[in-house]
């Protein structure tokens, strides 16, 4: 992979033609299968998806006991209040990727800054995010869906970006409710179903 320019995965080589980056269609058309694309929802919707996901997120967040803020399940190794702040840097990063450079891995390992120490503190950082996306979603125009962005990971169809970021932040919610239920603590509300439907969800919780 190195060798035919590819500094990470995902890629599909086949001898020396490469596919780098999450790109379904073009890894079919480089083995020589038929390819149907999933249905997805269109941008705009995927943006209210992403924002109804990151506003559950806050109310679930501010709920978090301050006593249990700096509590790890066994499965990562990420406090809960910075699952929680996680939540809010995933929905974010797809605004601050396609207005910079791409999106940067290390942003995914960043932790909640010393003054969230809590989680209403944590939930007032979830709102900030919000209002960033709602900002850039009112400002943008429908062409920039169109373009391919650059990732960690490889480059990307915005679109597909877009979806991506939604489906990532919902992932995390599922979990901050799992990790609600394990430590005996009732969410402010119950998962809505809603959020989840139409994404590509792994079936795994973790």
């Amino acid at each position: 992979m190195l060798r035919l320019g590819v500094p990470r995965a995902p890629a599909v080589a086949v001898g020396d033609r490469v596919v780098h980056g999450w790109n379904p269609e073009a890894y079919a058309r480089l083995v020589g299968v038929d390819y149907a694309e999933a249905k997805k929802l269109m941008p705009r919707a995927l943006g209210a998806r992403l924002d109804a996901i990151l506003a559950a997120a806050e109310e679930i967040t501010r709920a978090i006991p301050v006593e249990r803020t700096g509590w790890k399940p066994p499965e990562r190794d990420r406090t809960l209040g910075d699952l929680a702040f996680h939540v809010f840097r995933v929905g974010v990063s797809f605004a601050d990727a396609m207005d910079g450079d791409g999106l940067q891995e290390s942003w995914f390992g960043e932790l909640a800054p010393p003054d969230l120490a809590d989680g209403p503190a944590i939930a007032r950082y979830g709102a900030l995010a919000r209002a960033r996306l709602a900002g850039w979603f009112d400002g943008v125009a429908d062409t920039e869906f169109d373009r391919t962005v650059k990732t960690y990971y490889g480059p990307q169809a915005a679109h597909e970006f877009l979806e991506r970021s939604t489906w990532h932040a919902a992932q995390h919610l599922r979990q901050l409710h799992i990790l609600f239920d394990r430590i005996g603590i009732t969410p402010p509300a119950p998962l809505d179903p809603a959020l989840l439907a139409h994404l590509p969800l792994p079936e795994s919780i973790w």
